[in-house]
């Protein structure tokens, strides 16, 4: 090949590159252009998938454990939850109780779990049978097996087995169930037989105290306590306590279902600030909270959604969501999403156009800082009260400054602030854990407020006092009346301190402004 003809050669394959190069640019535009432009809101991520043998080590473990706290010579009787009457032959959406799934796994009405540590059959499941025309009405019954396969306990007997057995438990006589009852069997109680299982039964455990008054959610272990009660030699105690304390750390399988809960949550709240543009309703937002819920699977709200604008947000458990929204209001949106059985909690407060006022943005920067304050004392050893005393010293100092209090060391700040600054968080939305010091796996809410109820002057009793109060303070509270602020997260406890869970979701003024802006100039996938 000659210099001439290389030359050309070259030139034609420069050439050829640049069309190559210009033809990819103008498809590349032609796709950008009819493809919807990348959202701002984020959207939920996959639902996390565990791996069987590891989740069935995990509700082994949890088993074990609450087996060695009872010990021997003690049976734990967990009922499932009884069927919620919406109205005359209409139920609520069937929910199991909390502790029996948290060892077993199982959304089944009528099962019935039994544990005796020590005996030949440790842990017996008893299983209604499945029933085909039951089915046909409402739905799936769990066979032995899948029950097995969900929960890990091997030895199931029919459901109809449960009352036989406890009447020979209280006359502490060997009992073995008839063959065709014994669903399944593991290796060691080949014969489905308990034997002589309960002849050293002295203790009775349930979850619900026997000495609590009346309960709905336990009326039916209250009625077995009641029966058990005239039985001499056996003593009936709860065990709830061993519960709380399993329940208020959470393992890494825990955290990421509770993640995944929030995560939903997140989605649904920043996809109701968008519609809240064009909203006229507060139910129009609401609903867009009920579509992000079942569009992301959530098994269920974990508490009625909380969505009120103007003086609405200084309700604090404002459900109706039958009022207007006007462009100046804030909106406080309260929701959490319930998954696999765990529930997020997570409150923000916007402003409906966008932008806050003046007025809006004072009240929100305190609860703001005090919510910051919360978190920088949730550490190990600490407590949510420690928390508590930490947003409250930032709230008591902010009311000050903006005249809506005139003594910090009085309790005057109770009529902006009047509840905790957060709860445990978990299976319940107001979970179990008490007193108890923050340790790592411990998750909670830090959820901080001020709410200047428009009535709230004309409420105070009548004194001298009061008279004097409301005088000092009541050009600041026209300044600031019908403004309510809340906001909510949800934090696990780690060994260098509170991890935000609810991080992704704009917090600052300055981060939901934008985000605000930025989101409604959008097309929203």
């Amino acid at each position: 090949m000659n210099n001439r003809t290389r030359t050309l050669v070259v030139c034609f394959l420069a050439l050829a590159a640049i069309g190559f190069v210009s033809l990819f640019q103008f498809d590349s535009a032609l796709a950008s252009k009819d493809a919807p432009p990348a959202t701002v809101v984020r959207v939920t991520p996959p639902a996390p998938v565990f791996d069987d043998a590891k989740r069935l080590d995990e509700l082994a473990a949890r088993r074990k454990h609450v087996a060695e706290a009872i010990g021997p010579g003690a049976m734990l009787v967990m009922f499932s939850a009884e069927p919620r009457v919406y109205t005359n032959d209409v139920d609520y959406a069937f929910r199991q109780e909390n502790n029996l799934f948290y060892l077993t796994n199982l959304n089944q009405k009528g099962a019935t779990l039994i544990m005796m540590p020590g005996t030949h059959s440790p842990e017996i499941l008893f299983l209604p049978r499945r029933n085909p025309a039951a089915e046909t009405w409402t739905g799936h019954m769990y066979s032995a097996e899948e029950a097995a396969r969900f929960s890990g306990i091997k030895e199931i007997w029919a459901a109809s087995e449960f009352e036989p057995f406890m009447k020979a438990a209280r006359n502490k006589e060997s009992y073995s169930p008839k063959a065709e009852n014994v669903l399944m069997s593991s290796p060691r109680s080949a014969t489905g037989s308990a034997g002589n299982d309960v002849s050293s039964l002295a203790t009775v455990c349930l979850v619900a105290a026997p000495d609590r008054g009346e309960s709905r959610e336990y009326r039916q272990e209250q009625r077995f306590a009641n029966d058990w009660k005239t039985v001499a030699g056996i003593t009936i105690k709860t065990i709830a306590p061993i519960f709380a304390d399993m329940r208020a750390r959470k393992s890494a399988m825990e955290l990421e279902i509770l993640q995944h809960a929030i995560d939903i949550s997140i989605e649904a709240h920043e996809r109701a600030w968008i519609a809240a543009a064009n909203a006229k309703w507060e139910y129009e937002i609401d609903a867009e909270v009920a579509r992000v819920f079942k569009l992301r699977n959530a098994d269920n709200w974990g508490y009625p959604d909380i969505v009120g604008c103007g003086a609405n947000a200084t309700t604090l458990h404002y459900e109706e969501s039958q009022s207007q929204c006007q462009p100046g209001d804030l909106l406080l949106m309260d929701v959490g999403a319930e998954f696999g059985h765990y529930s997020a909690d997570v409150t923000r407060t916007t402003p409906v156009n966008g932008k806050f006022s003046p007025a809006q943005a004072a009240i929100y920067q305190i609860v703001y800082d005090a919510q910051e304050a919360a978190a920088r004392a949730a550490k190990p050893g600490a407590t949510l009260s420690d928390a508590h005393r930490a947003s409250l010293a930032v709230i008591k100092a902010g009311l000050l400054k903006l005249g809506l209090i005139t003594d910090p060391n009085s309790e005057q700040y109770r009529m902006w602030f009047m509840h905790q600054n957060g709860h445990w968080l978990g299976m319940n939305v107001h979970d179990v854990g008490g007193g108890a010091r923050f340790e790592p796996g411990m998750t909670f809410t830090n959820e901080p407020g001020i709410y200047i109820r428009p009535d709230a002057l004309d409420n105070l009793p009548k004194t001298p006092e009061n008279e004097k109060l409301i005088a000092a303070i009541r050009p600041a509270f026209e300044k600031y009346r019908g403004i309510g602020v809340r906001i909510e997260d949800d934090m696990v406890i780690t060994p260098e301190g509170a991890k935000w869970m609810t991080a992704a979701l704009p917090r600052s003024i300055a981060d939901i402004e934008a985000f605000i802006a930025k989101a409604r100039r959008q097309r929203l996938p």
